[in-house]
């Protein structure tokens, strides 16, 4: 990698007789493409951001809780005799009747040891079928945040990867003008060494 002195700022526009063509095209070519990777990195995080919040409120104001009923024994012994209390969940049959009434069953998690009939709360959707509980307003804002922070990085990724690919290639063209012209003018400079 060849020296190239100190950082100056802005030198890409000021005037010089030494600068070409080839380096405004480079320059511009250089703010394109960090304007268009902010723009589209910070478009893309608030439209990702919003549909993820909407989408996550409208659940909330969609689903709704119901009670439903265990249908067979949960697995595990029950804890109930001895006075604790388990927080331990598993997988158990449940039946609950959707608000246009007709009857569903699914699988819901019921505490270990649940005995036949135990009422479980479960979320459903508006056609009754079994849902997970709907984010908080605050973990919709937290999810929603994290969501649309990502999906901007990754959306300025593109724009970003294609203003290096095009830097790149503008750099490489440069230096094979400036050998062309050197293996022209480099013998008027006198002898070479060999």
């Amino acid at each position: 990698m060849a020296f190239r002195g100190p950082k100056v700022w802005l030198w890409r526009w000021r005037r010089n007789p030494l600068k070409r063509q080839a380096d405004m095209v480079e320059a511009w070519v250089l703010l394109g493409a960090w304007v268009i990777t902010l723009l589209v990195g910070v478009c893309a995080g608030l439209a990702v951001n919003r549909s993820v919040e909407h989408g996550l409120a409208r659940e909330r104001v969609e689903w709704r809780p119901a009670a439903a009923r265990l249908t067979e024994q949960a697995a595990g012994q029950a804890l109930a005799n001895s006075g604790a209390v388990s927080g331990e969940r598993v997988w158990g049959k449940v039946r609950w009747t959707a608000p246009d009434g007709s009857v569903h069953t699914g699988q819901a998690r019921v505490r270990t040891g649940s005995a036949v009939g135990t009422t479980v709360k479960v979320w459903t959707d508006r056609k009754g079928r079994l849902v997970t509980r709907p984010a908080t307003a605050s973990q919709a804002r937290s999810q929603a945040a994290m969501t649309g922070a990502l999906m901007g990085v990754g959306a300025a990724a593109v724009p970003f990867v294609c203003g290096r690919f095009l830097h790149g290639r503008l750099e490489r063209r440069r230096m094979e003008m400036w050998d062309a012209e050197w293996a022209l003018l480099g013998p008027l400079w006198g002898r070479t060494t060999g």
